[in-house]
């Protein structure tokens, strides 16, 4: 799932126009930007204690005072820029809102999902649409949005306090049977392209087809394209065999930009510490998301993350783990309304196959109580009171993948 999954009447995907605040109203006033060690014994009991005291004590009071996020670098590995509140519009758009609260999250950089993903229309034209449309989209807001290609950029939208726009695909079914698609979709700002969705393609198996089928040899063959362009290979919603086989196979280090740890909660979409280690030994990045599937009751909290996020830096090192919530910064509004566009949303994906295990009729494609413009923050914070030190917490939330970035893309 992705931001451009939530529900319509209520998806934004990449925005939507609303009576007053809509694509073509005034632009508004960019804001500031907010300016490997293993071993935590990830307990749930004793980290919703932990958090609770904290979050209840005079301490958190103080520290809620003062903006963790200050002079921070926070790179949302895969996010969105959209409006859960609104119709999805025709073609890419951002409102005010969706800017603002873009802005006031404190987000450095997104990884925004474009292109195809699943669906009726043909994929290659489907995505050079969107691709073109995202580019005109980030021109016509150069005082709040930055196309990012290069960690450079990424060092200069926060200069300029702009949010920078990582173009990135979640499927690679638009390459056809032609690997060399890779260096047209490089050439047009493309930085990040996952392999599979949940369903199998050309490339190998998504991670709820039961065969498992690994990585093919045209797999590999747009895994040596990626390679030469320096764009990124992501493994997220891929089955085990062919994130293990794009790992070793990968002259470059790979990704799996949003996911969560399957040791501590058993479903698909989640990856295995056999899966985790070898991408992190690799010198890859892992990106912990803010999803239903953290937990097995399909509604995950803050604590969840949490604990997901150690149990990342348990068996990767914290070099090597960041976040990639799949959601944006403006959050749904009235979650009563929400909960008929979900049902239905949930049959379509149903109907379409590409509903993974854990996905259910009730499940928010979100945390509940961590979202809107202050989740990072939060975050920060709850990171915090587990006793972590500000150098790991700002790896966590964008160090880390600027590290990333920099070995795959270059300075």
């Amino acid at each position: 799932m992705s931001a451009r999954d939530l529900p319509s009447p209520l998806r934004g995907g990449a925005g939507g126009g609303g009576a007053g605040d809509g694509p073509t109203g005034d632009t508004p006033t960019p804001c500031p930007l907010p300016a490997r060690g293993r071993g935590f014994n990830v307990d749930r009991r004793a980290l919703l204690a932990g958090v609770g005291a904290f979050a209840a004590s005079p301490a958190a009071a103080t520290a809620a005072g003062a903006d963790p996020l200050a002079g921070l670098t926070v790179i949302n590995a895969l996010g969105g820029l959209n409006d859960p509140n609104l119709d999805e519009p025709p073609r890419a758009a951002v409102t005010p809102r969706i800017l603002r609260d873009a802005c006031a999250s404190g987000t450095t950089a997104v990884n925004v999902t474009i292109g195809f993903v699943a669906g009726a229309m043909e994929p290659f034209q489907h995505s050079v649409s969107e691709v073109a449309q995202w580019q005109a989209l980030i021109r016509r807001h150069p005082r709040d949005l930055m196309l990012i290609l290069s960690t450079a950029d990424i060092a200069r939208a926060k200069a300029e306090k702009k949010v920078g726009v990582i173009l990135g695909f979640q499927n690679a079914a638009m390459m056809g049977e032609d690997a060399s698609r890779v260096d047209i979709f490089a050439d047009m700002g493309v930085r990040v392209i996952q392999l599979t969705y949940n369903l199998r393609n050309q490339l190998g198996d998504g991670s709820i087809v039961p065969e498992g089928r690994g990585l093919t040899d045209f797999g590999r063959a747009v895994i040596d394209r990626l390679n030469a362009n320096r764009v990124m290979v992501d493994l997220s919603h891929s089955g085990r065999q062919i994130c293990l086989d794009a790992a070793r196979y990968s002259k470059q280090p790979i990704s799996i930009n949003h996911t969560g740890c399957r040791a501590l909660t058993d479903l698909p979409r989640n990856k295995t510490d056999e899966e985790l280690k070898l991408v992190a030994d690799r010198g890859g990045f892992v990106g912990i998301y803010f999803m239903p599937f953290l937990n097995l009751s399909g509604h995950a909290r803050a604590v969840d993350v949490v604990a997901h996020i150690e149990h990342a830096l348990n068996v990767c090192g914290e070099d090597h783990v960041g976040i990639g919530t799949d959601g944006g910064t403006t959050p749904i509004d009235d979650l009563d309304k929400y909960a008929e566009a979900l049902r239905k949303e949930h049959e379509d994906r149903k109907a379409k196959g590409i509903a993974a295990p854990g996905e259910r009729a009730d499940t928010h494609p979100f945390v509940d109580d961590l979202r809107g413009p202050d989740q990072f923050r939060k975050l920060y914070r709850l990171l915090a009171a587990r006793g972590h030190k500000p150098a790991r917490i700002e790896k966590v939330l964008g160090l880390n993948f600027v590290r990333y970035g920099r070995d795959v893309w270059g300075a």
